[in-house]
């Protein structure tokens, strides 16, 4: 069983977040009226689903609570090919409404590396390392 399908952001707009992620590159051919957004991904499917809906999903009767604007200790990542990629990828996010939280940098484990989060406040790293290899999926590889 080892793989992770699917992971779900839970948002407070469909098509607010519809169209950030449309304009950041993922593809999807979903609309502003689906209920559950599926983008078509390398590897694994990045999925937007309405936050409150999603907590009704998890449990109807006793909703999970609904928290914004903290750090609950996941990332998601972006694997660029070349360093230009990063910076490339930065500066077409932020005039789509992505907040900068540390521009890309050398960072320690001797890659190169930036932080964003989205309009819901997920972060994403986007970072670039020399010695990647990545399969015939755009997969990052790691041994």
């Amino acid at each position: 069983m080892n793989r992770i399908n699917l992971i779900c952001l839970g948002v407070e707009s469909i098509p607010r977040s519809l169209d950030f992620y449309k304009n950041i590159g993922f593809e999807t051919s979903a609309g502003h009226d689906a209920p559950v957004v599926f983008f078509k991904n390398s590897g694994t499917r990045l999925e937007l689903f309405q936050i409150n809906q999603l907590a009704k999903d998890i449990n109807h009767d006793y909703p999970p609570a609904i928290t914004k604007g903290g750090f609950n200790g996941i990332t998601l990542a972006i694997n660029m090919k070349a360093k230009a990629e990063v910076d490339d990828f930065f500066k077409r996010i932020e005039k789509y409404g992505a907040t900068i939280v540390k521009q890309p940098e050398m960072v320690s484990w001797g890659g190169y590396s930036g932080y964003f989060t989205d309009l819901d406040g997920y972060y994403w790293e986007v970072a670039y390392g020399d010695n990647w290899k990545f399969d015939q999926n755009d997969m990052l590889v790691i041994d």
